[in-house]
């Protein structure tokens, strides 16, 4: 366990972050309702989304994005170089490997039983499924051009990217960048030179800049919530939400008893951490990644809450977090399952046992080869689709509440990320969980 610094540290003050992201959240859904329901059509409202929320949303997200290469680079080397031995990354790597695997599936699996039971794509009329279908067409075109053009042996070739300089600038190949700092990182572990200490500090200096840019950016969070919410909900209103109302509840109920019940028993059973002390340290990262609907975007908040709040190892954290923005969606996979049966029900296709294990399969592939960038896994989305019969098109219905259960299901990628941190600090023997009462003591000493 990290020594802990008895340097007394001014407390915070005003509101903290995440109530505020709340507040935002709650006025953005009101206003944005309250415009649909009395002005329409009214030319100054659509010159507000126009000129100033949309643009901000968009600015807001740049900001972050912009930093996103750089930390994932430097964290990831930093956390490799601090593990010390490349056999100690190989069984870092496959336990990693295994539990992200296995929480995915059984996310997949509760999404698929939550489908069967509440049956959301046969309580959707016809004519209804028609309106949220008409006024996303194109854009359900373009989503099903990029579904074509993904195929897995693709992923997984361009893991090893040929240019890291294009794989920094495609947000579907991070698992490039990835991949290639884990090799830089392995670089500087096996050549250890006054060279080689000097890129670790150059890299440790890159990452300490990233964070702190970052915390300076996530600080407009609340204000972007806000104007996430009123665009959507302006845009669509009561008809189109009532419309969509049981494919959001099914959505909706399975991140739950995934984020509630599996995570909670996961995190006490193999992890030996108390769930409530889990939850109440991880707040700010979970409600920080519902605001930018991004694992990545989130990545500086989740380490830090990694580190300073659930005192996990460094290197452990920076090399489980890191991988796990780019490959480890658990809420990314649920809602890809959920998506495609729901799709079935309402298209008539009946699917077997045999294609919806399918299904699961490729929705655990997907979670994993998914960008952690806003709405990455609708092309995935579309593609399972075309493997398994359905009309891809299709997703043009679920898109107009898509956006708002991107950052539910985001948020339940983050907590998952955490989770394996912990998982991964006890069963490689890194760390002893704090219990409820030791934490507390920690709690005071830093504060």
């Amino acid at each position: 366990m990290h020594a802990i610094d008895s340097t007394p540290k001014k407390p915070e003050k005003g509101m903290p972050l995440h109530f505020k992201v709340l507040i935002g959240f709650t006025l953005g859904t009101a206003l944005g309702l309250l415009a649909h329901a009395t002005a329409t059509d009214a030319a100054w409202i659509h010159g507000i989304i126009d000129y100033l929320t949309k643009p901000f949303g968009q600015i807001f997200l740049n900001l972050l994005f912009m930093l996103v290469v750089p930390l994932i680079f430097s964290a990831l080397v930093l956390g490799v170089a601090e593990l010390g031995d490349v056999a100690a990354l190989g069984r870092l790597g496959w336990k990693t490997l295994l539990y992200t695997a296995s929480v995915t599936g059984a996310a997949v699996l509760i999404g698929l039983v939550c489908v069967h039971i509440f049956q959301p794509g046969m309580h959707m009329d016809a004519s209804l499924a028609e309106k949220a279908l008409s006024g996303n067409v194109l854009k359900a075109g373009e989503i099903v051009s990029k579904g074509n053009e993904l195929r897995f042996m693709d992923l997984l070739v361009n893991i090893v990217p040929h240019n890291i300089v294009g794989a920094m600038a495609d947000d579907k190949q991070k698992l490039g960048i990835v991949f290639f700092a884990l090799m830089v990182g392995i670089g500087l572990v096996m050549k250890p030179t006054p060279g080689t200490q000097a890129f670790k500090g150059a890299m440790n200096g890159l990452f300490e800049i990233c964070m702190h840019l970052i915390g300076m950016f996530i600080l407009l969070a609340p204000y972007a919530v806000a104007a996430f919410m009123f665009n959507l909900t302006f845009q669509l209103g009561w008809d189109v939400i009532q419309s969509l109302i049981w494919f959001v509840v099914t959505v909706l109920a399975a991140l739950a008893l995934h984020g509630f019940v599996v995570i909670p028993l996961w995190v006490r059973l193999m992890g030996g951490m108390s769930p409530r002390l889990f939850f109440r340290e991880t707040q700010e990262a979970t409600l920080t990644a519902f605001a930018t609907a991004s694992s990545t975007a989130t990545l500086p908040v989740t380490l830090r809450v990694a580190e300073e709040n659930l005192k996990l190892p460094r290197k452990v954290s920076r090399f489980v977090l890191t991988v796990g923005a780019s490959a480890n969606h658990h809420g990314t996979a649920l809602f890809e399952g959920i998506t495609v049966l729901f799709l079935a029900q309402v298209y008539g296709v009946q699917l077997g046992i045999p294609q919806q294990l399918m299904v699961l399969v490729l929705c655990i592939l997907g979670g994993i080869g998914t960008a952690g960038i806003p709405s990455g896994s609708l092309p995935v989305i579309a593609m399972i689709c075309g493997i398994v019969g359905i009309n891809p098109e299709g997703i043009g219905i679920i898109i107009g509440v898509n956006t708002f259960l991107d950052m539910c299901r985001t948020s339940l990628n983050v907590t998952g990320d955490l989770a394996t941190a912990v998982v991964v600090a006890k069963r490689s023997g890194e760390q002893d969980m704090p219990d409820d009462e030791t934490m507390a003591k920690l709690d005071e000493l830093v504060h």
